[in-house]
């Protein structure tokens, strides 16, 4: 296995193809987004976690990117590493995935190896991708293997890379997993091999479905821990002070990214569609989290009437628009339905973002606050809405005239916290 192409060279793909550069594989990122391929081969990055140096070095051993579908022909693995996001209705979207592996299906030689990374619903490897290979009458573990192996990248993520968090592969058959091990073996530390497909792409799910129900319960007690004047970071930090039986968990604005808004998604259409009854604690979760930027803002016009301002009119400054803090990703950030609330009841909006230069917010460009200070002076409420490492926020707290702390992470009396 010394040739392999990855489809999709965003968040996902890029460090796949970084990893199995460095341990010697030669790679082929496919991407149909001609300006990404173009950036790529010039050596240019457009992902957080990787710099252009990193780009640069995987260009000198022997890295290309292309929108050129025949390199599959050449292809001991082809990994696929596309978006899934939901459709109308919430329903999965997988349109991309069909058309990756349609590509494949198309140029693919005898005994490739197809490995599905996207996160999706238990089956879809089997039921969707397999049919689609089994093409002109070619057969598993005859004409091709096929494997899942959920991604686990964690944008900005400084201590769990590629290399040392632990890789699931779960393959159609036997054949399939041994040699999905295999290959991920190569430049990543531990490879943990499940039962099948099924259980791999079900343990993808069960990660964030479980942060997503945690996430979920901080949320509700921060709204009632308000109301009964209990201060719930101040409970966070002594319950995770007992060694065993208990995880931390923190509430905040909404959640954002892939994971969180969407996959658990997935799983719940699953075990509708398939066994015609709600996965309830999936569907609660996502109602709470949903009404979180709700939450904010009505604290936040809270806060002004106490400062006898209406919200109507009155100039709001939100800190940090991406949806993890010291990245400029701004997938499902819950900034973005705040802002769009805020809109609507009259607020006037403004940001800054120290990874953010413009930002998209009904219909408008808004420019990045080029001096932080001057903006949070002039502004009637200051919120911060993600902690990037720029900021002190209990500094900024002290300068504003009120300031709404969404994550919890001022301690003087300047600050209102979640």
């Amino acid at each position: 296995m010394t040739n392999v192409v990855i489809i999709g060279q965003g968040y996902v793909g890029l460090p796949l193809a970084q990893g199995a550069v460095q341990a010697g594989i030669s790679v082929t990122g496919f991407d149909l987004n001609k300006n990404t391929v173009e950036k790529l081969n010039k050596g240019l990055s457009h992902i957080d976690d990787l710099r252009d140096a990193d780009i640069a070095e995987m260009l000198s051993a022997g890295y290309v990117a292309s929108n050129d579908p025949t390199v599959i022909k050449n292809a001991d693995v082809v990994v696929i590493c596309v978006p899934t996001p939901l459709g109308e209705a919430g329903v999965p979207d997988l349109g991309a995935v069909v058309s990756a592996t349609k590509t494949i299906a198309a140029h693919y030689s005898v005994g490739t190896l197809v490995v599905l990374e996207s996160t999706t619903y238990p089956g879809t490897t089997d039921d969707l991708i397999r049919p689609i290979l089994e093409v002109e009458g070619r057969l598993l573990d005859r004409d091709f293997y096929l494997a899942f192996s959920p991604e686990r990248i964690d944008p900005g993520n400084q201590t769990y890379g590629l290399k040392n968090t632990p890789k699931v592969v779960g393959g159609i058959s036997a054949k399939s997993t041994e040699l999905a091990a295999e290959f991920y073996s190569k430049f990543v530390d531990t490879v943990v091999t499940a039962k099948g497909a099924r259980e791999a792409e079900t343990a993808k799910l069960l990660e964030n479905t479980y942060r997503h129900i945690n996430i979920a319960l901080m949320n509700e007690m921060a709204r009632f821990c308000h109301e009964l004047d209990i201060d719930l970071w101040n409970v966070i930090e002594a319950a995770k002070t007992k060694p065993f039986g208990f995880q931390a968990f923190y509430p905040g604005p909404g959640v954002g990214g892939h994971c969180i808004p969407i996959d658990p998604n997935y799983l719940s259409f699953q075990v509708r569609r398939s066994l015609g009854y709600p996965f309830k604690f999936v569907e609660l979760a996502e109602e709470v989290n949903n009404s979180m930027p709700a939450y904010v803002v009505e604290r936040v016009q809270g806060m002004l009437n106490e400062a006898r301002k209406s919200i109507n009119g009155s100039s709001v400054l939100l800190l940090g628009v991406t949806y993890k803090p010291n990245i400029a990703d701004q997938r499902e950030s819950p900034a973005t339905p705040i802002a769009q609330l805020l809109l609507s009841k009259g607020a006037e909006i403004s940001f800054h973002d120290p990874k953010v230069d413009t930002w998209q917010v009904a219909g408008k460009t808004l420019k990045t606050e080029p001096d932080l200070h001057a903006a949070i002076q002039s502004a009637d409420v200051v919120v911060l809405l993600q902690n990037h490492s720029e900021y002190d926020a209990d500094a900024l707290s002290q300068k504003a005239s009120l300031f709404f702390d969404t994550r919890g992470v001022t301690t003087t009396s300047a600050a209102t916290r979640l």
